[in-house]
């Protein structure tokens, strides 16, 4: 591993980690034989090939990870990806809780970051769904029928409108909490606006 490699944002990052420090330099170390470029972005260590995120780590509470930007296209023979919420699309992690666990996965590490490299050499991208593809609520889809306008309305929305109701709506567990929030918005969706604006 050349020095020259190594960004000075990254050392700091290192510097001031309280939890996982270890986990990190090993990631580190095992990313860095992979020929890739080491950048420091969104306040994490991101690795990139030709200005292009590849993957980048992080740490929480219970887990580090390494999360593949476009993890989504990875074959994941030995099924180890995981996909953080329903909601993300493209993105995908492999976990740690201690730094044996990496040690161990070393070869397999390799293999996944190697892989990766290759789909983006390749051009791939990950198919986006279009919020068509979301399932609106029941209790929505109700006052669709309801309320004359309100549909067209909706769908006047910009598609990251669209999706923020759908997803806020679709969280609440019970069906009397998600009609409602519907209730509530009906007024901003009629208007026009945002679930933020």
């Amino acid at each position: 591993m050349t020095n020259s490699k190594l960004n000075p944002k990254v050392d700091e990052f290192l510097s001031k980690a309280t939890k996982w420090k270890e986990e990190y330099e090993q990631l580190r170390s095992i990313i860095l034989d992979c020929e890739l470029t080491e950048d420091y972005k969104w306040m994490h260590p991101c690795y990139t090939l030709d200005n292009k995120n590849i993957l980048l780590i992080h740490g929480f509470k219970e887990y580090c990870a390494i999360l593949f930007h476009k993890g989504a296209l990875l074959k994941d023979e030995r099924e180890i990806l995981i996909q953080q919420t329903e909601n993300v699309q493209a993105a995908r992690q492999i976990r740690f809780t201690n730094v044996q666990e990496i040690v161990g996965m070393e070869t397999i590490l390799k293999d996944y970051i190697l892989e990766a490299i290759e789909v983006e050499k390749a051009g791939l991208k990950v198919e986006l769904k279009k919020h068509a593809e979301y399932e609106i609520p029941e209790e929505l889809q109700h006052k669709f029928e309801e309320i004359p306008g309100l549909k067209t309305a909706f769908e006047d929305l910009t598609p990251g409108r669209q999706r923020q109701y759908i997803f806020y709506f679709s969280e609440a567990k019970q069906a009397k909490t998600r009609a409602s929030r519907v209730e509530k918005y009906i007024p901003k969706i009629l208007d026009g606006q945002g679930l933020k604006d």
